[in-house]
């Protein structure tokens, strides 16, 4: 079993490599875009959505007003990317925002941070691999029906192909993403030329009419609904701090080559996210939130089921050809593969978290392949969980998903503020203060602009599902505190101060060698106590049965063992709290004796004969580990199974063993072993 497990696991993740060889794992930038880039790309395939559903409340008319929105959501990519660029140069270690938080406002600060983009990072996953099986089942409508399975398998896959390694990953995840700038841009310019040419260019909902639930809104109401479009268009700004996070696995110089990457990534972003809002006011499209209105064909008949906007456009652009299921495949693709920015992003992150002792240690180390491959199975876990409770609807996962993203924009950007304020005092070089300045106030506008799109994201989408983020972030927070806590109340306790005097070593140590039988592995036990030279030493067995009992005490004295064996009684025939009672009895009357109890115990080659031997055994240590000055000694007896199992591992030649004529087991090597 243990061997068929390794194999399954080096089929699916590979072979481990050594850790002297990570510096192979890192990543020139035309594999970092695909890699930390793809969410915020891939939001070009949904953000023109989420604006147009929002818009629909008000009928086809209002349509006209996602421009408006687009323009500010432009507005705020381009303060956000060059804000963003300070960072990674003044902070390239991959803390990101957490980093830049903690160090310039406080540790409260930066858990704050980390909560919130620890949300973003699952909602993230969830929300981009839910909006890629729309694309797929807009190309493909009778996948509709199993569109929650196709989710919870393209997770699955993305956590695979990341458990063998960022590199790799980068590899498998370049050809589409690049496709899919070249697809949407390409689409724009054929768009632009048909359009030039006077082609019309219609989507197959351009005479489709919306029956909004609710009223339209005018006044007050309607600055409401411009600014909850806004705020569900914003969703394109997700991803953009993922190479903040990331800079440490980019190639040197790394926050050149990290900034770069950031420019390049805003640039391709803006020009798609344009591209796609202004195709898809060209052609007409009209696409409704179900909850709020349904869509109605010229012949009054209500829509059931409805493409996404991006396949809309494409449709109008290309018609039913091969240009058409390139564009609905890569943007597919595209929204899948946005996920792999969370699975680079957030095991960072948990890296950090953890060696900073706020997650479990366990998040801190790499696995096989280099990977923190822990915190993608979490991660993994997590977002699964999510998609299954939303059945993998894009709609109500998005009213979650951009809360977490601005609160840890604005925070960053204040953080930034005060980190440049701070070394100005202490900089007189003129030319650098001019930089410094610089990069100060584009932070300062980048925090005044995300902050003031926080407040918007809060008044318009907290009562719409994002209080369940807010929660989720502040829950978060509560346990990260108190897994610090923890860990420093440890680290207290277990701290050594150099100037105490010495502890005083035991008087005495008591030997205990537990026997229900006498058999090899109890001979075997009886024979290494011996080895240990405890002060005293005996047997000790459970009476549960009489007749047992007395057999084993007549074997004892036909095989002269020079030890005594003592007998308690079990009159509830139950084993392990007799000698628990009996091993505390010893501590109460010396409770400077050291008791060492040494149990025999099977190894099993078969996961099966596990939940046959033992048992007793795992019981009583896990009782015996709370009673201070009390050693557990594990004596293993291997049984063939086991043996047949140690049989098949590769044999590894120690030094000198050529040389000496003998393997690595000590016997003699063979002429063709020698000649080999």
């Amino acid at each position: 079993m243990a061997k068929a497990s390794a194999v399954l696991k080096r089929v699916l993740v590979g072979r481990p490599f050594r850790s002297d060889s990570l510096h192979e794992t890192l990543l020139p930038k035309k594999l970092a875009l695909p890699i930390f880039a793809s969410d915020a790309m891939s939001s070009v395939g949904y953000a023109t959505q989420e604006i147009m559903l929002v818009l629909a409340v008000g009928g086809v008319a209002f349509y006209s007003l996602s421009w408006y929105a687009a323009a500010a959501v432009v507005l705020v990519m381009v303060v956000v990317v060059a804000s963003y660029r300070q960072n990674v140069r003044a902070y390239p270690s991959g803390g990101g925002d957490y980093e830049v938080a903690t160090v310039n406002i406080g540790p409260k600060a930066g858990l704050t941070v980390a909560s919130a983009l620890a949300v973003d990072y699952v909602l993230t996953v969830a929300v981009s691999i839910s909006s890629g099986a729309d694309q797929l089942t807009s190309a493909f409508n009778g996948l509709r029906p199993y569109k929650l399975e196709i989710v919870i398998v393209l997770i699955v896959l993305i956590a695979l192909i990341n458990l063998r390694g960022v590199r790799e990953s980068g590899r498998a995840f370049a050809v589409p993403v690049y496709g899919f700038v070249i697809g949407i841009l390409g689409m724009g310019v054929w768009g632009l030329v048909r359009y030039l040419k006077g082609d019309e260019m219609q989507a197959p909902t351009h005479d489709y009419t919306v029956e909004s639930h609710v009223a339209a809104p005018t006044g007050i109401l309607l600055v409401f609904l411009l600014l909850r479009a806004f705020a569900s268009g914003c969703t394109a700004l997700t991803g953009t701090e993922a190479i903040a996070n990331g800079v440490p696995a980019f190639k040197k110089p790394k926050s050149q080559n990290a900034a770069a990457t950031l420019a390049l990534m805003g640039g391709l972003a803006i020009a798609m996210f344009t591209t796609v809002t202004i195709l898809a006011n060209v052609t007409d499209v009209r696409v409704v939130n179900p909850a709020e209105g349904v869509l109605l064909r010229p012949d009054g008949s209500v829509v059931d089921g409805q493409d996404t906007v991006v396949a809309q456009v494409a449709q109008a652009v290309f018609g039913k050809t091969a240009p058409f299921y390139f564009v609905a495949f890569m943007t597919m693709i595209i929204l899948v593969l946005a996920a792999n920015t969370a699975f680079n992003g957030f095991p960072v992150l948990g890296s950090i978290l953890a060696q900073d002792r706020y997650l479990p240690r366990q998040l801190h180390t790499r696995g096989d392949r280099l990977a923190f491959s822990n915190g993608i199975i979490v991660l993994a876990g997590a977002a699964l969980v999510l998609v299954v409770a939303f059945n993998a609807d894009v709609t109500r996962l998005i009213q979650l998903y951009i809360i977490g993203v601005f609160v840890s924009f604005t925070v960053s950007q204040f953080g930034m503020i005060r980190h440049w304020n701070r070394h100005l005092k202490t900089t007189r070089d003129a030319a650098e203060r001019a930089r410094m300045k610089r990069s100060r106030a584009i932070n300062t506008v980048g925090f005044v602009l995300t902050g003031t799109v926080l407040i918007i994201v809060i008044l318009t989408k907290f009562t719409h599902g994002a209080w369940i983020a807010a929660l989720a972030m502040g829950a978060l927070f509560v346990m990260m505190k108190g897994i610090r806590r923890h860990y420093d109340n440890v680290a207290k306790e277990l701290r050594v101060d150099p100037d105490a005097e010495p502890r005083t070593l035991p008087s005495r140590a008591v030997g205990i060698v537990l026997v229900s039988t006498l058999h090899k592995p109890t001979m075997r036990t009886l024979a290494f106590a011996r080895a240990i030279r405890p002060d005293a030493l005996r047997g000790l067995t459970v009476n549960v049965d009489d007749e047992d009992t007395r057999k084993l005490q007549e074997k004892w004295e036909r095989f002269g063992i020079q030890m005594p064996l003592e007998v308690i009684e079990s009159p509830y025939r139950d084993v392990t709290k007799p000698v628990v009672d009996y091993i505390k009895r010893i501590r109460r009357e010396s409770p400077r004796d050291l008791v060492m109890v040494f149990i025999p115990e099977y190894v099993v080659g078969h996961w099966w004969e596990r939940l046959l031997h033992n048992r007793s055994a795992i019981r009583l240590k896990s009782r015996l580990l709370y009673l201070p000055n009390v050693v557990t000694v594990s004596v293993p007896w291997q049984l063939q199974s086991a043996q047949n199992l140690s049989a098949d591992e590769p044999e590894w030649s120690r030094p000198g063993d050529l040389r000496m004529g003998v393997d690595s087991r000590g016997r003699p090597l063979t002429d063709a072993q020698s000649s080999s």
